[in-house]
């Protein structure tokens, strides 16, 4: 095995295992559109779900089938309607939708039955249970409009979904209901979803969609020059969805929007809208640390906050490379232990990105920030100036009226942060005594006003 392989694939590992370590037990409600399917992603979405499953995650599967529904109506020579964004169902169109759904279900369950060789499926076991978990109403007439056969979520059977993920499969859902007389209703997938999400409170709501995600400027284009919002909060989101006019298609920014919004009111902490167009979109989003598309979120996800000795580990594995490179200075758990109450960490969902530590002389009316660091994961989004504003604000706090710094390599962070530069003599006295001229740190202070 070449070394080369060795020094990419052990930090890739070791960065993603507090993602794994984090969603094991959690459950997630995944919708997958039906254009997905139409485009052969199928095989290579069953294969990411059942390594998230593999690594302790509670999957509920719900898939959509617009187009399959489509192409039952274009055979049988019937036109497809839609008003106020929904299929108008008639009974041709609920034949059709049942035909879609039977051969859809059929193919997500072969696709998880094969366990090739040389796959991320190989020697897998994945139990896929579908039931009636869905009690249904009737859409009803709306401007006169009649939706027939169309339906809205009644009721989910939470609990029989609960047991069912708790015996250990995956639950499987196609977008339709039954009333309590046996009428079937068509659905939609991201209705289905949304209410099971909420339902069961899941941890995360995902649609993998035809959308590469959302950006607050919804009349600019995605592109290179105007990426998606990876994180949208919740509050954003509802603003930006007011501002919009009511979905008519699923490329519309409201389509998935309204309903990662809905969730997220209700108690769904998550919620995303990924491409499927991205091979891998699932695994990016759930285990690399900004994802690959938008996430709405009822918390701003990153803690800026006191160290507390619960992050003694996560600091020690953050400064630990730098210590090896002669950036930091080297520090012993047993100086950090005793010293945990002096840090600031930045924490991004249960992992710690960023740290440094303040250390005040009192006498002198100043204090030194030291261990400033922010993992290369997080760099240049600015978790490092975060971090100084917070230690400034305690410095403040304290009555101090300064900050300095001692470093080798970093010197020009800090002047365009408002530091100067100042002779060593400058020191505190009791800092000065442990001052290394070997070392030929540089000496930064910033005064405040």
């Amino acid at each position: 095995m070449s070394a080369v392989f060795n020094f990419t694939f052990v930090p890739w590992f070791r960065s993603v295992a507090p993602y794994i370590h984090m969603h094991r037990g959690k459950t997630f409600v995944v919708g997958i559109a039906g254009e997905a399917i139409a485009a052969g992603k199928l095989q290579n979405i069953a294969q990411d779900l059942a390594l998230i499953q593999s690594m302790g995650v509670k999957v509920v599967l719900v898939h959509g089938f617009r187009p399959q529904v489509n192409e039952q109506l274009r055979a049988k020579g019937h036109e497809a309607r839609y008003s106020h964004g929904m299929r108008i169902t008639d009974e041709v169109a609920l034949d059709s939708a049942q035909e879609a759904a039977g051969q859809l279900r059929y193919e997500i369950e072969a696709a998880f039955s094969q366990g090739l060789p040389n796959t991320p499926m190989a020697g897998s076991t994945v139990r896929v249970i579908s039931g009636n978990f869905i009690t249904a109403r009737p859409v009803g007439v709306i401007d006169g409009v009649d939706f027939k056969h169309s339906g809205l979520v009644r009721k989910v059977d939470s609990v029989g979904i609960r047991h069912t993920l708790d015996y250990g499969a995956m639950v499987l859902m196609s977008p339709f209901g039954f009333s309590p007389t046996g009428e079937a209703f068509n659905l939609t997938m991201e209705e289905v979803a949304t209410s099971v999400a909420i339902s069961i409170q899941a941890d995360k709501l995902i649609f993998l969609t035809e959308i590469a995600g959302i950006r607050m400027d919804s009349e600019m284009p995605v592109s290179e020059d105007n990426p998606i919002d990876t994180e949208l909060p919740l509050d954003a989101a509802k603003k930006l969805l007011a501002t919009l006019s009511p979905a008519q298609r699923p490329t519309d920014t409201a389509f998935y929007l309204q309903h990662c919004v809905k969730a997220c009111e209700a108690g769904v902490e998550r919620s995303h809208i990924l491409p499927f167009s991205v091979d891998g979109s699932l695994l990016l989003e759930v285990y690399v640390h900004d994802g690959i598309g938008t996430m709405v979120v009822d918390e701003k996800l990153e803690s800026l906050r006191q160290a507390t000795a619960d992050d003694i580990g996560g600091i020690l594995q953050l400064i630990e490379p730098f210590e090896r490179d002669g950036t930091l200075v080297k520090r012993d758990r047993t100086e950090i232990e005793r010293d945990v109450d002096h840090y600031t960490v930045i924490e991004h969902d249960g992992v710690i990105f960023g740290c440094a530590a303040l250390y005040p002389y009192p006498d002198e009316r100043t204090a030194e920030m030291a261990a400033l660091t922010v993992s290369p994961q997080s760099q240049a989004q600015g978790d490092g100036e975060r971090i100084l504003k917070r230690v400034e604000q305690r410095a403040r706090a304290m009555g101090l009226q300064s900050i300095f710094v001692l470093t080798t390599r970093t010197m020009h962070w800090f002047i365009k942060r408002g530091f100067v530069q100042v002779d060593p003599e400058w020191l505190p006295e009791e800092r000065k005594r442990k001052y290394n001229r070997d070392r030929r740190s540089l000496v930064l202070v910033k005064k405040f006003n």
